[in-house]
This record gives structure tokens, sequence and C-alpha cells, in this order.
């Protein structure tokens, strides 16, 4: 009951932000700053938002360092991006007080070309060898997937090994799923919702103690000049239609 609660509260509070603002005053444009990570999600999202409402949203995707320039140095109405950006003080700054709103979160793991022979990653001690005895790993270090993975491969003791074995890949991040799937990589080590893909076979998650999330955070900037429009936007990323959407993109909503 409380979930169901929650949600028509929700649902309710979306429709009083999207559609009383329709009848007083122009369609907004809002600017939104977000984690390049969960751009399938997040679009179709905006698709939907401005379908109902009218607004008009640009989104300016980037990794963990690039978003934190973002947000300390343009303006933006609200931020939707790995929790490690707003960990910069600089970055959180900018935002409201507010406690930030956990929109989505989704594991880290391990894939291979379809159809090749899938490797042991059933262990922190199995993932080490099969990292090692790889010759090429898909991956983008400067996002915040990138900075899990360099703990990870420090805590199994091969940083130096896996400096020669990374092989970075441009932004935006289905160029890893680009990369194995014709060849190029042998492994893609990157979130989950990025390697799922018809011509990838997805090895598994992390294991163990090695497991992690990538967590995306969202709040609004305390700068804004369309505030009704931005905590509407902020709303609908928590309504069922939004959820749905994380959902079908392989994502974990909340």
């Amino acid at each position: 009951m409380k979930s169901f609660s929650r949600i028509l509260t929700t649902s309710l509070l979306y429709l009083g932000f999207a559609l009383s603002p329709m009848s007083n005053a122009q369609a907004a444009e809002l600017q939104v700053i977000a984690g390049a990570g969960i751009t399938a999600a997040l679009n179709e999202i905006v698709s939907q938002f401005e379908k109902a409402t009218g607004h008009k949203i640009v989104v300016r995707y980037g990794t963990a360092p690039q978003l934190v320039k973002m947000a300390t140095t343009s303006p933006f109405d609200l931020g939707v991006c790995p929790e490690d950006v707003f960990k910069d003080a600089g970055a959180r700054a900018q935002l409201t007080p507010e406690p930030m709103t956990n929109v989505a979160r989704v594991g880290i793991g391990v894939a291979v070309k379809a159809g090749a022979a899938k490797p042991d990653i059933s262990t922190p001690e199995a993932l080490k060898q099969t990292l090692l005895n790889a010759k090429s790993i898909a991956s983008i270090p400067a996002t915040a997937t990138g900075a899990q993975l360099a703990g990870i491969y420090e805590r199994l003791g091969i940083a130096e090994e896996m400096k020669a074995r990374i092989k970075v890949q441009p932004m935006p991040p289905n160029n890893i799923t680009e990369a194995v799937a014709k060849g190029d990589a042998e492994l893609g080590v990157f979130i989950l919702n990025v390697l799922t893909d018809p011509r990838l076979d997805v090895v598994g998650q992390l294991p163990g103690e090695l497991k992690r999330e990538i967590v995306y955070t969202a709040g609004v900037a305390a700068n804004t000049r369309e505030p009704g429009a931005a905590k509407a936007f902020l709303t609908y990323l928590m309504s069922p239609d939004g959820a749905a959407a994380i959902k079908a993109k392989g994502m974990t909503p909340g």
C-alpha cells in the first residue's frame, strides 16, 4: 500500500506541475546536463515529457569530468548525473540545497562478441585471470564507470598490467559495443545497459565484493530560470512512466 500511495502521489504531483503552467505561460526550454550512460533512457523520457507538456529540453551528455566542468562553468536547469559528479563541491554548489534524487542505477559487467566463448568471472580471482588473459578490453576510463574500474584493478593488484590491455574508446559509450562487436576488442567492461546488445553476449556482473553500481542522481540548479518546469521534469523522472522507460533500457529505477 505504501508503494502504491507513493506512485499515486508522484503521478498527481507531476500532473500538477506539468499541466498547470501550460495554461498560464509559454512553454519553457530546459537545459539539462546528464551522464552519457543514461542516454537511451533519458532520451525516451525527454520525448514523453515534451509531448505531455509542450516544454522543450536540450540535453548535454558527458563524462564525469566533463559534467563537473559543465556544472561549474555554464548555465543549466537540471542535472541527471552519476552521483560522483555531485560529490565535487563546486558542482554540488550549483544545485539547490534539497537532497538529491536517485533516478536510476545499473551494475558494471563484462561482455564478449556474440558467439564467442564466455570467460570465467565467477570469483574475484577468476575475473583477475580473465582480465590478464585478455589482449584488449574496450572501456572509457574518464567516465564514472572507468573510475570505479580503476579502483577494482588496484584492488586486484593489476593496475599496471591493465594499462596495456585497455583499449580506450571515444564517447559516446556505445563505441564500446561497436568495438567488441567488430572484433576490435576482446572484452567490453562497462555498465550493463551499454553492453546489452544483440551483437554481444553479456558474461555477467562483476563478482562478489567487486560488484559495483553506477547511481544516477538528479537535482535542480540553484540559478535555474525555469524552476517550475525543472521540478516538473524531475517529478516526471520519478513517475511510473519515467520508471518504465528506465527499466526498459536495462536500468533499475530509483
